[in-house]
């Protein structure tokens, strides 16, 4: 039972926070009617507590600044072996990133016709009509058909039935893979693919994740023959070659999210195929023998053999399943389609804008007084709202001009169009680099108006052979 209004929680300190409208929940030490960081309301107290240096958001006393610096929560720890810094950043020519530009609420109607019809001539001709391909697995039915799960539960979960079914369905769900989850958080995903793959063998997960994260489910997981190991990184420097558990098993890699924000993707396409894959190529390689200028054929012969039996050997990427999310956090710098972009005539100024323009596809067409809904609800009882949804219902306002001149409908529309164009960038980008890659409705706007996936699986060729 609540405490009665006026007065602090028992054993609570009685500092009363008036930012909140509520009293401080700290515990005080034995004796004290305020904690640490209130210390100074006490009568007597006459040290000076000032801003902790690493972090001000919490307060240290003066004269114990030395020893509280050396047990901070927000000092800087010791890189892990895995840290490469920026291994996985995209731009390095500064002079190609865009210069700030004007809201878009600021350009004027024949500006904005004029991107519009630029983001329409580029569209031209692409997949505008993705497939639908709602999908489930047999591991999520009870949990699906439990009435004690609410709705938001229920929404999460056939998401997280949907993507198995369509890892399912590009036989990603076998022995001797790593399974590596971006932008884990509690780690959900992972969880159901350790209970559908109950029977396997040799199975790995690495869940990936920069911040610290309360309520995982990590202890959910029972299987004695499943090893899950997180690791607390950006994935902007995550090189996954030198995780221990990949140089000492060489496991193929499948790369998975569920609804990984904006650059996030970019940024994880990038470690899989590029960070990933070219270490294992390189670590295939084999100096090649001197040999004199007579034996040039024979030399020819044999680093065409070697480098075939390279391939074989060689363990990369089985497949990718990720659900995506908020194109509007898209970064001109990490984006892995910059080629496409440039091949139909746009750049960075025009993708700076599209990224933008694409939030009207999920809350651009609603009132600027509407809260912003993705439907997507937390499982998180410590947070009211999941981190994309949070930033969609702070993306830029739609100005009285621009709805003069266009229509909720037409905003909408091209929100979609600016998303498709984005993911289609991503799309060429795999397909150049060997995978077979798609775009998929993978549940119904109802459950999630961020329901599209991408998978791309190694063309034939490539695919490595699971290790058992």
């Amino acid at each position: 039972m609540a405490a009665p209004q006026g007065h602090p929680a028992p054993g609570r300190c009685a500092y009363f926070v008036e930012r909140k409208k509520r009293f401080c929940r700290m515990i005080p030490a034995p004796g004290r009617r305020f904690c640490g960081e209130h210390g100074q309301q006490e009568e007597g107290n006459d040290r000076k507590r000032i801003p902790c240096p690493l972090d001000p958001k919490h307060t240290v006393y003066e004269d114990q600044l030395q020893k509280h610096l050396k047990k901070c929560n927000s000092r800087e720890k010791p890189k892990p072996v895995y840290f490469v810094q920026d291994i996985n950043a995209g731009l390095k020519d500064v002079a190609e990133i865009p210069e700030k530009q004007v809201p878009i609420s600021s350009l004027s109607k024949e500006e904005l016709e004029n991107l519009i019809i630029k983001l329409k001539k580029a569209s031209n001709g692409l997949e505008l009509h993705l497939k639908e391909q709602i999908l489930s697995h047999q591991a999520l039915q009870e949990a699906l058909n439990d009435p004690k799960n609410g709705e938001s539960a229920f929404k999460h979960l056939k998401q997280q039935a949907s993507i198995l079914g369509n890892m399912e369905k590009l036989h990603l769900l076998g022995p001797g893979r790593c399974f590596v989850e971006f932008g884990a958080g509690r780690g959900k995903l992972s969880h159901w693919v350790d209970v559908a793959l109950q029977n396997v063998e040799n199975v790995q997960f690495l869940l990936v994740e920069r911040a610290t994260t309360r309520f995982k489910v990590d202890g959910k997981h029972k299987r004695r023959d499943s090893v899950f190991e997180r690791l607390q990184v950006d994935i902007q420097h995550l090189c996954l070659n030198k995780v221990p558990i990949l140089e000492k098993k060489k496991l193929p890699v499948v790369g998975i999210g569920k609804h990984l924000c904006g650059a996030a993707t970019d940024l994880a396409l990038t470690c899989l195929v590029e960070s990933y894959t070219a270490c294992c190529d390189r670590e295939n390689e084999e100096p090649a023998p001197k040999r004199s200028r007579t034996d040039k054929t024979e030399v020819a012969s044999n680093n065409s053999a070697d480098n075939e039996s390279n391939k074989d050997n060689c363990t990369p990427v089985a497949g990718i399943v990720i659900a995506l999310c908020c194109h509007h956090k898209c970064d001109w710098t990490h984006y892995v389609g910059r080629e496409f972009f440039k091949s139909v005539g746009l750049g960075p100024v025009e993708f700076n804008y599209f990224q933008r323009m694409s939030s009207w596809a999920t809350c651009g067409m609603r009132e600027t007084s509407t809260k912003a809904s993705t439907s997507e609800e937390t499982e998180d009882p410590t947070n009211d709202t999941e981190e994309h949804e949070q930033t969609l219902s702070n993306t830029e306002n739609v100005s009285d001009t621009l709805q003069r001149i266009l229509t909720v409908e037409e905003r909408k529309e091209i929100g979609c169009l600016c998303k498709r164009l984005i993911d289609h960038g991503r799309i060429e980008y795999l397909q150049q680099r060997g995978y077979k890659a798609a775009l998929q409705y993978y549940t119904e706007s109802a459950v999630s108006l961020e329901n599209v996936l991408l998978t791309a699986v190694p063309k034939p060729s490539l695919i490595p052979e699971p290790t058992t």
